[in-house]
């Protein structure tokens, strides 16, 4: 049976190799997917040395948070949709939040970050594919959006988020993806504290890397199919 810490190295080398291939220079990030994921899965990769994780269903998450709290290295990232009543314990709980897609959100994200905290880090998370089933602002939003992030003082915009829809068009999910990677490029002209792309999870992540992705989002080549 294969554990996760070889699903984990399995997972490094194809971003590795998915770079020598497009000779992309600038450093990869993994975002371990663990949604729905049991405690005892995420503590195999953390003894494998991963210490990135991302979350969809906040209370779940929140009760994760809780369980890790004394282990500092770990960085949590919320990457799902963000209901207004939850919006609290996301602000509360998360370093990171790759899924705001409306003023408003963010504006109750700012409100609600605790002052004895660093400020929230956040994507804007756009749907450049115009899928109705994806969330995600329009792209022709994403300069507003961003404007108002960076003038929130408990929220720092650090860069962009995407999910595509599904194809098996890689002609055309490259396209999407060179889209982000254009627009997160000219956000970075303005806002010099831009570093992360993230785009691209375990079916697509050569394609994005391709692109340009700085951090893919990877759960079911490590964790398993969900349950």
């Amino acid at each position: 049976m294969v554990t996760i810490a070889e699903r984990l190295d399995n997972a490094y080398g194809r971003i590795e190799k998915a770079k020598q291939n497009c000779q992309f220079s600038e450093t990869v990030q993994l975002l371990a997917v663990s949604k729905t994921k049991p405690i005892a899965d995420i503590e195999a990769a953390i003894a494998a040395g991963q210490t990135q994780f991302g979350e969809s269903y906040v209370q779940e998450a929140v009760d994760k948070v809780a369980y890790f709290k004394q282990n500092k290295a770990l960085e949590w990232h919320f990457i799902g949709p963000i209901q207004s009543n939850k919006s609290r314990l996301v602000a509360e709980n998360f370093h990171w939040v790759q899924s705001v897609d409306r003023e408003k959100i963010a504006r109750r994200l700012n409100e609600q970050r605790p002052t004895n905290l660093k400020p929230l880090k956040v994507l804007v998370q756009v749907n450049i594919s115009g899928d109705d089933n994806k969330s995600g602002c329009h792209p022709d939003e994403v300069d507003t959006l961003a404007q108002f992030i960076n003038d929130c003082r408990q929220l720092e915009l650090r860069g962009l988020m995407t999910i595509t829809e599904q194809t098996d068009d890689r002609q055309k999910q490259l396209q999407y993806f060179q889209q982000m990677r254009a627009c997160f490029d000219r956000l970075k002209d303005q806002y010099q504290q831009l570093d992360t792309l993230s785009m691209g999870m375990s079916g697509d992540l050569d394609t994005a890397i391709a692109a340009g992705s700085t951090m893919v989002r990877i759960g079911t080549d490590i964790f398993g199919k969900r349950q």
